[in-house]
């Protein structure tokens, strides 16, 4: 077994292959402790040895000005997506190679429809207390 080097909290897909983007898939994304170790990385019961990462890449994204990373995964056929908070460990030499890339996070149609659906019930209840006001009598 690996030396464990460091730990720390993650929400993790597989279903976003190359794109890093908001999506449905990252609203129903698993939640768990992703560890590293020195010969494999560990999320619940995925585990990539890094003897089968065919590529590994360390976006630096900002999500509403909160900087943070999403690490991409490819071993085995199989694409991994962390998302990860920002930290000095990440910042540092990793165990496995990996490539550093700045990267601005897409939208899917989901995530757009979501922010309109959003924007109109905010419009519709500053409008609605507006004419509220309006009807009501004068004291």
């Amino acid at each position: 077994m690996g030396q464990l080097l460091h730990r720390c909290m993650t929400k993790a897909t597989t279903a976003e292959g190359d794109d890093v983007r908001r999506s449905l898939n990252w609203v129903l994304s698993r939640r768990c402790t992703l560890k590293v170790f020195d010969d494999r990385l560990e999320c619940g019961d995925w585990v990539v040895p890094y003897r089968d990462v065919d590529e590994a890449v360390l976006f630096r994204v900002r999500q509403m000005l909160i900087p943070g990373y999403v690490l991409r995964v490819k071993a085995q056929g199989r694409i991994y997506q962390f998302g990860l908070n920002r930290g000095k460990y990440w910042d540092g030499e990793l165990p496995f190679p990996v490539a550093r890339e700045a990267a601005s996070v897409g939208y899917s149609w989901f995530s757009i429809a979501v922010r309109v659906v959003l924007v109109g019930c905010v419009a519709y209840l500053v409008w609605s207390g507006c004419v509220e006001r309006q009807a009501a009598p004068m004291r």
